[in-house]
């Protein structure tokens, strides 16, 4: 009788085990890059529970080189990617109506890493030097920040020669630009590790410069609003995801052993991520996830302010909402 009684105990955990991951909502969440702890939140978030407390079941799909995340989302790929605002507003200029719905990077970890000795000690230092810039893009914010310095970007004396970066710090290794583009939490510190010493370089970030823009918010289509069951569902996924975040913040060395154990390429290592963890909740430090108005203002003027050739050219519409945040803040 008391195994009979087990047995049936044990059939009904199966069956309710059953019925809720039938009923966890799925989401697909299309990352800008590789997997690494510049997404720790989002791997938190899974790894911890909260997208499952929440009823959801996310994939969370790795970036990479050849992957564009407006048009994973345009072709029906993903639910919900991470962006950079800059290319999400010019992307929904193109026709593509993206929309932010959460903010979680507060600040910008953009900059540009140069050679003392080529001689830049300045932004106006750049003229008639060669500057590695990454594109797919990401070159957006640089393009501004030379219209704002009235830099050309078609070489001679008094512009800048861009060259096309890859996702390395070769260039500057190797000496075919003076300057890089880098990242705070990433390629900086690559630089270092190669070995070369922080007092032999100088570093422009793009907060410090007035030219910031915002970086990694998480986007939607704008139809796709229209629909409760949708927005409900993002309502939870903004919501475990900003809870994930702000235990990053708390435990990066955690959340940098986390995000390890999600790296299928084997190609990171745990110094390399947990340093990388440690600067990025500098940057998302200050952030609930609703996106901050005077952020966005900035980022907008900042793109419409290109001279001749902006990268975005009207005051865009309809480009963010609060709606999502609003409900996961409650």
């Amino acid at each position: 009788m008391q195994k009979r009684i087990a047995s049936l105990l044990l059939a009904s955990a199966l069956s309710l085990s059953a019925a809720h991951a039938f009923a966890a909502d799925k989401v697909t969440l299309q990352l800008k890059w590789v997997t690494q702890a510049q997404f720790g939140g989002y791997y938190v978030a899974k790894e911890k529970g909260y997208y499952e407390a929440e009823g959801l079941d996310v994939d969370i799909k790795p970036g990479g080189p050849d992957i564009a995340p407006p048009q994973v989302l345009a072709g029906g790929g993903a639910d919900v990617i991470v962006d950079w605002m800059p290319s999400a507003l010019a992307t929904r200029e193109k026709g593509v109506p993206l929309v932010n719905i959460a903010q979680p990077f507060k600040k910008s970890g953009m900059m540009l890493t140069c050679l003392k000795e080529s001689g830049v000690k300045t932004p106006e230092d750049f003229k008639g030097k060669t500057l590695g810039v990454w594109f797919f893009g990401n070159e957006y914010p640089f393009l501004s920040w030379m219209a704002h310095l009235k830099i050309p970007t078609t070489g001679g004396a008094d512009g800048v020669t861009v060259l096309k970066q890859g996702f390395n710090v070769d260039p500057l290794l190797q000496k075919q630009a003076a300057c890089i583009s880098t990242m705070t939490y990433n390629e900086y510190w690559q630089v270092i590790d190669a070995g070369i010493k922080p007092d032999d370089l100088i570093t422009f970030q793009y907060e410090k410069e007035g030219v910031a823009t915002l970086e990694d918010g998480l986007y939607v289509l704008e139809d796709k609003l229209k629909d409760a069951a949708f927005k409900e569902k993002m309502v939870k996924f903004v919501r475990a995801s900003m809870k994930g975040w702000k235990y990053a913040e708390e435990h990066p060395d955690e959340a940098a052993e986390i995000v390890l154990e999600n790296d299928s390429s084997g190609a990171q290592t745990e110094k390399h991520q947990k340093r990388m963890a440690a600067e990025v909740a500098k940057l998302t430090a200050g952030s609930n996830g609703a996106l901050d108005e005077a952020d966005y203002t900035r980022t907008v003027k900042t793109l419409l302010g290109g001279g001749s050739d902006p990268v975005i050219t009207k005051e865009p519409a309809g480009a963010w909402t609060h709606e999502i945040t609003d409900a996961a803040l409650k």
